[in-house]
This record gives C-alpha cells, structure tokens and sequence, in this order.
C-alpha cells in the first residue's frame, strides 16, 4: 500500500471511529435483575448511561466493531512517518503544530458535532478563497471544540501542514505576523488562531489575515469569544474578504443530539451552552444556579461587549456608553439591562389573569406533577398572592432605576445584545386593528433567563409579606408560577426556532380583543398560514384549541393571511388528532425544524 493510500485509510478509520461508542458495557445485577450500562471515560471522570434491552445487542456490536477498528488503526500508523513539531522556541506566540495538535485533539475525538461543523470543515478542505473564515460567538459554545475535531480528522500529512496558535493578551499583531510568516516558510497550510481579539489591535489590523497570508493560498482560521471585536472588522478590514460563522445560538435539536440531553424541560433549565453532555450535564451547566449564571453574563457578555468597545477606533464607537465606562459601570450597566428584561418578562407572567388563563393544564395532572399534596393549592388565593408578587417586582425595579442608567444607555446596549445574537425580537400583531403591533424579546439561551427567572421567584417569597405562608405553601406556589414561566418560554422557543427555521415566511403572535394564536406562520408567497397552540403540557384537553376554532378570529385571520392550512396544538404528548386538530410533540416538532 503506497503512503497516501495508507493515509487515506487512517483518516477514514479515524471518521469511522470517532462515530461509535467508546468504553464498555457493564452489568450490575440489582434484586435479582439485570441492568446493563454504557461506561466510558470523559475529561478524566468515569461516566455511565443505562442501555435499555433492546438496545443492548446492537450497543455491544459498535463497542467491538470500534476496537477491531482501531486496533487496524494502531497498526496502520506504525507504518506512517510521524508528523514532526516545530520548535515552539521560533515562534513569539503559543504555537502548537504537529503531534502537539494530535494530543490536543484526542479528548474531543469521540465528541458528537455540531451541525455548523460542516461550514468550517468545507471551508478547510475546499478550494482556496483569498478569505478567512471567523468562528465566534459567546463562551461555551463550542467554538475551540469544533477547532480540535478538525486536527482530530487530519491524517499525518495534514497535519504536518497545521498549526494551532492561541492568542493572549500580550500578544500583538506585529508578533502574530511574524509567526505566520515563519509558518508560511514552512510551507503550513492550516493556521487557526484562537482568541485573537484579545490582542488590542486586531480590529484595527486584520486586513493582513486576509491581504497577505489567505491571499497566498494559507487556509486560516480566526476564532474568540468577543462576537462585537469580529463584527465591526467584518464591517471594516475584513469587508467582503472574510466567511462568518456564529455559534451561539443551539437549537433543542442539537442540544439533543449532541449533547444526549432529552427533554424540553431540560432545554429551558439549562439550553445556551455545550459546557458539558452526558447523564450528569445539569449538575456543571452553566446555569444551574443563579450564581454562575451571574459569572456567565459578566464575563461571557458583559466584558465581551466592553472588551470591543475599547478595542474598535480607539475607542470611539462607545457613544453615549463613555460615561458609564468611564466610571467603571458598563459591565454592571449591562448585566442590568440583561436582567431586566428577564424581570420584564417574569412580570408579564405574573400580570396574567389567573382565575381565567388557560394552562392547557388539568389540575390533577398539575399536581401530579408537582408530587405535592392536592390540598395545598386549593387553600391559598393564588391570584391574590400571584398579585402582591407581581406589585413587590414592581416595586423593586423601580428602586433598580434610580441608578443612573437612562433609556439611551438601555438602547444602545439593547443593540449590542441583538448584534451577539443574544436576544431576537418576535412580532405581536393585532386584528382586528392591524395597525397596533408590539414586540416580546426572547432570550436565545432559554437556561440564562430560567435561572434569573427561578432565581426573583424565590427572592421574592422570602418578603415578609409572605410571611403567613407555610414552606409547603411557598414551594407550591413557587411551583404553579414556574410551570407557568415554562409554558411562556416554551412558546418563545418555538416562536424563536420557527422563525429562523423559515426566513422567507412570517412568524408571529397574533392577538385578538379577547385570546390569542400562539403562534401563525404566514407564506407570503403561497397567500396562506398556519395557525398553533402552544401548551406545556403532556394532556390534550379541548380548552387548548378553544381560539383555533372559534369561527370569527378564523374569519379574520384568513382575511389578513389567507387560508389557513393547518390547526395545530404543540404540547409534550403523543402526536395524535383530536376533532381535526393536529396534535404533535413539541420536542419532535423542534426536533424537524432545519434552517
């Protein structure tokens, strides 16, 4: 076998394995009973998943077909030339390339991948395009990750060509220049340089990336953390000569199917980040206390923001911002902002009427799910202390305002929040007075506003004013406002998710003088819509389409929007069809949704 065909051969065992299971199947026997368990290693921890039955043979069959591929594997490199180093001592930044990169990649190698990873995989191992490809987004989103799967695909040629250099803020681009210009003498093919606007003149200077090294044929790869650093370098040095991928949006799909956490629940507690998969994935999430996520927005999003202010023309593009960083106040400037429109959003919750809102929810599956006494509700005037919440927040935020941080300061950090794709707006539209329209912000990291949303609960019942309340009392009450908080993020999520999945139509909230459609999709060019419920709720109960086939807002609406094809109510059931109202799973419905 020649050598390029041997190194074809690795890097197609390579792919091979890095499909299949890693570990071992266990058994432990429990009462007499058999239960079987996958058991790999992670990050150094010993990980286990129960493996059902029925899946127990196929499971088995993946485990040794990986073995007898990579004992091919083992053997086929012992006839491969090894891929050598560079000597780290010429270069002035952190440069890693040959058999450094293959251990820094063997961690990542069993990793599922992210859908985008094909965007970058393509721009690697296509044709050359005198461009750089920029990998950004906000912290935990697996940027670095998707980087260290690609050395993981190179065989040994290719990743004779490759290097990897991690940027710090010592580093400047006059170092950085060099470094490439000793790589390119060296005939490196693949550069990816991690964190790079943490130098403090990249945004001013990133034209080289593109005019020198891209344009001689080098494949080059920027990445970090600081999504506002790359924006204005795309809008400048980098105008029409750079290919932008954003990783911080993850879609439940992905969060399933990469990270192995099923559930819709799951997704709102904990959904925004790939910090970590697997079966204990919400005991180290990111935001599974109100305390880390805190550190997440001050550091992932609040410095983020600052970090590239500072950075961009001298510190010119602050605008009304100046005073506050001048003060040393923009990082909690913006963490407020943040927060606040999580507390806005918690405080439309508490406004509902709730003697008459429409759960979608039997009171005994409610307490079902709550395993809590079915009495406890039943003695407290839920509305009545639903109410005293609602004004105590009120009272509250206004005593948040009278720091200094007027509706210009809240604006223009509203701007840099859309531009990080943190928050996305969805229309509110009205009939039949079509003129009214208003707009609900939907967070794209559900776990960051659930954390904030958990977190002001629980702040707030522990007020004297609740003080007659029992703990029993207090839990439940607590629990009945955060199975509503759930079902009101779970429409925005399939309101978000929707939308991007369907640019060329439009999605929005349609409200009425009395109820509302969830959600319609309008098909401007097929002159038709889709109308949707959206209920957290695993019962289908005739209260849930009550609005779906009232005749006079179905008149109204296919006036505006043309026939309507489809009635449908999302839930967390089985999909099934109740008097020809569709009825499907929420979770297989976002699970089908592709951009």
């Amino acid at each position: 076998m020649e050598l390029s065909e041997m190194q074809a051969r690795a890097a197609e065992l390579e792919q091979q394995i890095s499909a299949l299971p890693a570990g071992s199947v266990t058994k432990k026997t429990v009462s007499g009973k058999d239960y079987f368990y996958h058991r790999w290693t992670e990050n150094k921890k010993r990980r286990e998943k129960y493996i059902s039955a029925d899946e127990l043979e196929n499971f088995r069959a993946q485990i040794e077909q990986r073995k007898e591929l990579e004992q091919e594997l083992k053997a086929l490199k012992k006839q491969l030339p090894k891929a050598k180093s560079a000597n780290p001592s010429a270069f002035a930044t952190n440069v890693r390339t040959g058999e450094a990169l293959r251990s820094f990649a063997a961690s990542v190698r069993g990793y599922r991948r992210r859908e985008c990873f094909r965007q970058l995989h393509d721009f690697v191992y296509g044709e050359p395009q005198d461009k750089v490809f920029i990998l950004y987004g906000l912290r935990r989103t697996g940027k670095t990750t998707m980087i260290r799967q690609i050395f993981a695909e190179m065989n040994d040629a290719e990743l004779s060509k490759a290097a990897f250099i991690q940027i710090t803020a010592k580093d400047t681009l006059a170092d950085v220049n060099r470094d490439l210009k000793a790589l390119e003498a060296q005939d490196f093919r693949y550069v990816f340089l991690d964190e790079v606007t943490l130098m403090e003149d990249f945004i001013e200077g990133a034209a080289l990336f593109s005019d020198v090294f891209a344009a001689c044929g080098m494949k080059i790869v920027l990445s970090g953390t600081d999504s506002l650093g790359f924006l204005f370098t795309e809008d400048e040095q980098l105008y029409d000569r750079c290919i932008l991928l954003h990783t911080t949006f993850i879609p439940y799909r992905e969060f399933e199917s990469v990270l192995g956490v099923h559930g819709i629940d799951e997704y709102i507690r904990y959904g925004g980040t790939m910090s970590l998969g697997g079966v204990h994935y919400n005991e180290t999430s990111t935001f599974a206390s109100k305390e880390s996520t805190d550190e997440y927005v001050d550091t992932a999003i609040a410095r983020n923001i600052q970090h590239s202010l500072r950075c961009y023309q001298y510190e010119g593009h602050f605008r009304h911002l100046r005073d506050l960083y001048d003060k040393n106040e923009l990082t909690s400037a913006i963490n407020r902002v943040v927060e606040d429109i999580n507390h806005r959003f918690t405080l439309e919750v508490l406004s509902q009427d709730w003697k008459s809102h429409d759960l979608g929810i039997s009171a005994s599956n409610l307490r079902r799910d709550r395993k809590k006494p079915t009495d406890i509700l039943d003695r407290i005037d839920l509305a009545l202390v639903t109410d005293s919440l609602r004004k105590l927040l009120e009272i509250r935020n206004r005593a948040e305002q009278t720091v200094a941080l007027d509706d210009v300061h809240a604006a223009e950090i509203k701007e840099y929040l859309d531009l990080l794709d943190l928050t996305r707006e969805i229309d509110v539209l009205h009939l039949p007075d079509v003129s009214t329209k208003s707009e609900r912000t939907v967070i794209a990291q559900p776990g960051l506003r659930y954390a904030q949303a958990d977190a002001l609960i629980r702040s707030l019942l522990l007020d004297e004013t609740f003080s007659a309340l029992s703990l029993a009392e207090r839990t439940a009450v607590q629990q009945r406002i955060l199975t509503e908080i759930k079902g009101r993020m779970l429409e925005d999520i399939v309101l978000l998710e929707t939308k991007l999945a369907n640019p060329k139509k439009q999605v929005f909230v349609l409200q009425f003088p009395v109820g509302e459609f969830d959600m319609v999709v309008f098909d401007p060019e097929a002159g038709s819509c889709q109308i949707f419920e959206i209920k957290h709720s695993e019962e289908a109960v005739p209260q849930q389409y009550r609005h779906l086939i009232d005749e006079q807002k179905c008149a109204q609406t296919e006036h505006r929007y043309g026939p309507i094809t489809g009635k449908f109510v999302l839930y967390r059931g089985e999909s099934q069809v109740v008097e020809g109202i569709q009825y499907q799973n929420v979770e297989e419905y976002l699970k089908n949704l592709v951009s």
